[in-house]
């Protein structure tokens, strides 16, 4: 059972630190400080992004690739998409 544990705890800390490190691409991205921290704003750009991509496959590979392309030549990028773990979570 001590083990299970274990394993549990290891786990919440690798999602907590996944979550973390996404709410920092949020802050880097620049959107906090456009939006004045406005969750609901936030929140709704994101909704409409996953629209986007729940488009037909034709359709969301361009629109995958657009943002993966504008994530990557973004100023600071590399150490943006690298998570601490070095694995990259940006491919499709």
């Amino acid at each position: 059972m001590a083990t299970d544990q274990i394993l549990l705890k290891s786990a919440r800390r690798k999602r907590t630190r996944h979550l973390i490190e996404l709410g920092g691409l949020v802050v880097k991205s620049g959107v906090v400080n456009l939006t004045g921290g406005g969750r609901a704003i936030i929140y709704g750009a994101l909704i409409w992004m996953a629209d986007k991509l729940k488009s037909d496959d034709r359709e969301k590979t361009h629109v995958l690739r657009a943002i993966r392309e504008n994530g990557r030549s973004a100023p600071n990028a590399k150490a943006a998409i690298s998570p601490s773990c070095g694995k990259q979570h940006d491919r499709v």
